[in-house]
């Protein structure tokens, strides 16, 4: 039997790569499906806002690992070969979607009626109002929560180790498998995840009070 020692820690350390790696994938993807979401959500087409909304009940009142699972175990039964690394890829991209595009929703909506009113008296069609008035100013309020939403993306990629994808939490299964060692073990994986999501939730904390300093001046 091995012992945890410095070989096991740099293996693990190792996969904290796929780790950011799988976690920038669902956001940068979660964050264009998302924008979509989000302006379906507000947009005059009854139609897009009742698609939309059901996209956003059906991943966010499914759990991830459900829609990991339906991902990686449904693409074979479709004639689709797939990978964990694309099943989680696309999992999370389309989970993420659901709830930056509620969260990013929000934030249009946060936009002062007068706002919306002054670009339709200019006669701006639906594209040039957000492009031009509404989403310059939700952007702002929109950062503070999108980037604490990337702290809960990155702790979300764990439950990619189900699938076999080689990230933090599977690396530290292999290591703890040959080992038998899980509170060394476990306690180094909890040790990396909070060094990648501290200083995300210090920043979002960050720029949540000075947006809010902002409001009151």
């Amino acid at each position: 039997m091995r012992t945890f020692g410095f070989p096991e820690f740099l293996f693990i350390l190792e996969a904290a790569k796929w780790t950011v790696s799988l976690s920038l994938i669902a956001f940068m993807g979660g964050a264009m499906g998302g924008l979509i979401i989000a302006l379906c959500r507000t947009c005059d087409s009854p139609a897009l806002r009742t698609l939309s909304s059901g996209f956003i009940q059906i991943f966010q009142g499914t759990p991830l690992l459900l829609q990991l699972f339906l991902v990686f175990f449904g693409a074979p039964v479709l004639g689709l070969d797939i990978n964990p690394w694309i099943a989680a890829g696309v999992a999370l991209t389309l989970n993420s979607s659901a709830f930056l595009g509620e969260i990013w929703r929000g934030c249009i909506q946060a936009i002062p009626r007068g706002q919306w009113e002054a670009a339709e008296a200019l006669s701006l069609s639906y594209a040039y109002r957000m492009r031009d008035v509404v989403l310059p100013q939700a952007f702002k309020i929109a950062l503070p929560p999108t980037v604490g939403y990337l702290v809960q993306i990155i702790k979300g990629t764990s439950l990619a180790a189900i699938i076999g994808f080689a990230e933090i939490t599977r690396a530290g299964q292999i290591i703890n498998n040959a080992t038998f060692q899980p509170l060394i073990v476990f306690s180094v994986v909890a040790v990396i995840y909070f060094v990648l999501c501290w200083p995300l939730s210090l920043l979002a904390a960050r720029m949540e009070r000075r947006h809010a300093a902002a409001l009151t001046r």
